[in-house]
């Protein structure tokens, strides 16, 4: 459709200029088929899906609503590359214009997040995101570094939270670029002078929520080493929570955002104080306890109760004492007669068992004359002489006869 002609003169209103474009887009391109790479894909709750088409060097804002949306056969994601067919249309109140969508169709992936899946495994591989380096956040810091955009939504969230938990707490702001060109460098270049200078006990780096193009320079590989070589324990608060950046899996923290890493960085002053209370109350009480413990101990070693204490730790000695004394003479004396016994019976064995006892009892010793005792009948022969010993006296005699 040809533009209608209009005098050089003609002066018009935002409204009747924006309904003119409007009617021109519209009605020349009622059916259009526009191919790209989805960024910034967001789900309504009304069921409606809105998005943005991109390729290397423009962009248009694009709408699919829920009817159409349920009608899909596959789960589109920020990166891949479609096909959509639909109509132009004006959104007179924010001047926009974009595309709705009526199908969708993929046609290969995007490359942006191919390239940064590929960063993420080069840097992974590399022991950049590895669980064990991973710092724990001070429990009490006493300055918060925020490198970030000075303007943006993303350091107002962090200092009204910040405010709110704790209006006594530091924050220092470290000014960087968060999109666009040179983004990258600004980042690394604020976490280098945090960490040389020491400014701070823990460093959030992060923005405000934006599509997938704006949240690149914290994919970067030099902003991704510098948040895994900093000194200071850092927070990752990219975007929303949809969101994430390479950064997210290097840091020691990472928080969905902005507002979320104040709330994990910043303890609560109110607690502080309460724990503090809370803590001398109890070492008050403590300390007290032991006092009066203390006062009573000592309170047992005064003079007039040393005697009376003496005496109830001698006496249990002394009985001791007594009571071993007792046993000892009682295990003496059973000694004694046990042995005094045993000699009793051996003397009675051993007179028992003497020659002069034997002969006593009616025997009498046979030897010839040369003293050698006769035991059996066959030692001697008929006229031989022999002495006999009684108990008492000598018998001498001779052998008329012999029988074995």
């Amino acid at each position: 459709m040809d533009a209608p002609f209009l005098p050089l003169d003609t002066v018009f209103s935002v409204s009747q200029i924006t309904d003119l474009i409007k009617e021109i887009l519209e009605t020349s391109f009622r059916t259009i088929t526009i191919e790209g790479e989805i960024s910034n894909w967001r789900p309504s709750p009304a069921g409606h899906i809105y998005f943005t088409l991109k390729d290397n060097n423009a962009q248009i804002k694009a709408v699919l609503f829920r009817g159409a949306a349920y009608k899909l056969n596959f789960r589109p994601k920020d990166g891949d590359k479609i096909r959509c067919t639909g109509s132009l249309s004006v959104y007179a109140p924010q001047g926009n214009y974009q595309i709705i969508v009526s199908t969708m169709e993929p046609v290969g992936s995007g490359n942006i997040l191919q390239m940064l899946e590929e960063r993420k495994k080069k840097l992974n591989a590399e022991g950049l995101f590895d669980q064990a380096k991973k710092r724990e956040l001070p429990a009490f810091p006493k300055t918060i570094g925020v490198v970030t955009s000075p303007t943006g939504a993303a350091i107002r969230d962090i200092l009204n939270v910040t405010k709110r938990r704790n209006p006594k707490m530091n924050i220092t702001v470290l000014p960087a670029l968060v999109q666009g060109e040179g983004a990258a460098e600004t980042i690394v270049k604020m976490i280098e002078i945090a960490n040389f200078y020491k400014l701070c006990d823990v460093l959030i780096v992060g923005r405000g929520g934006g599509s997938l193009e704006d949240l690149l320079p914290f994919s970067e590989e030099s902003v991704v080493r510098a948040v895994a070589a900093s000194e200071i324990p850092v927070i990752s608060a990219v975007g929303h929570e949809i969101d994430w950046a390479i950064c997210d899996y290097a840091a020691d923290k990472r928080a969905p955002t902005p507002s979320a890493a104040a709330e994990m960085a910043v303890p609560v002053l109110a607690d502080i104080q309460q724990t503090i209370t809370t803590t001398k109350a109890d070492l008050y009480n403590s300390i007290s306890q032991k006092i009066n413990n203390t006062r009573i101990m000592i309170k047992a070693f005064r003079p007039e109760n040393m005697e009376v204490r003496f005496r109830n730790i001698q006496q249990p000695l002394i009985n001791r004492y007594a009571t071993a004394k007792e046993n000892l003479v009682k295990n003496l004396q059973d000694k004694i007669k046990d042995l005094r016994n045993r000699i009793e019976n051996n003397v009675t064995i051993l007179e028992n068992s003497s020659p002069d006892t034997i002969l006593k009892r009616g025997y009498s010793m046979v030897t010839d004359e040369n003293g050698k005792v006769i035991r059996e009948a066959s030692q001697v022969s008929s006229g031989e002489k022999l002495i006999i010993t009684p108990s008492s006296g000598k018998i001498i005699t001779q052998i008329i006869e012999t029988k074995a």
